[in-house]
């Protein structure tokens, strides 16, 4: 199956749909954090290459409810990441997940499809992370563990936060690979 991971610089999703035996390549404007196929550039620009399935991360900054209080401050910005999700959203591709935190997307577009938090994927660690799914299942946790820490809420201010709050765990990526791939 040919897999694209749009918005993904880490690889782990990458990685793990390539260790089950597939071709799966991830797109960032970031360089890749590991060794692998990844596309440097604009995702929209390579949606039309015939992928079977895509997993996408669209930046969230302006789209996440955590940061309503600063949305009035960004109405452009704002437009462009709903116009870039809803892009996404529209691909050409057969099996999409489009993966994000509690958002606007669920009042712009629609209710995600399922809500999931890293301790059902065997981290202790809770961050409510919202799916929508075209023409794929409901994940199934593999691994639900005791610990409901909330690491990635209370990181503080630094130079990665960003980045640190944005990077997939391997559970998550590992029970996408198994279950959609």
């Amino acid at each position: 199956m040919r897999v694209l991971v749009a918005c993904e610089f880490s690889g782990i999703v990458r990685d793990a749909f390539n260790e089950a035996g597939h071709d799966a390549m991830s797109c960032d404007f970031l360089p890749s954090e590991t060794p692998g196929f990844h596309h440097r550039g604009d995702v929209l620009d390579i949606l039309d290459k015939e992928w079977d399935l895509m997993i996408a991360h669209p930046p969230c900054t302006y789209l996440a409810v955590s940061g309503a209080r600063w949305f009035k401050d960004h109405i452009r910005d704002q437009r462009l990441a709903v116009d870039f999700f809803m892009a996404l959203v529209h691909a050409p591709i057969n099996k999409i997940c489009i993966e994000n935190p509690v958002s606007i997307m669920s009042t712009r577009y629609r209710r995600p499809d399922q809500i999931i938090h890293p301790w059902q994927f065997g981290h202790g660690e809770t961050k409510k992370t919202c799916l929508w799914l075209k023409n794929l299942p409901k994940l199934k946790p593999t691994n639900v563990v005791d610990g409901r820490e909330q690491r990635v809420h209370r990181m503080g201010p630094s130079p990665n936060r960003s980045k640190e709050r944005s990077r997939t765990y391997i559970g998550i990526a590992k029970a996408m690979a198994e279950q959609w791939g």
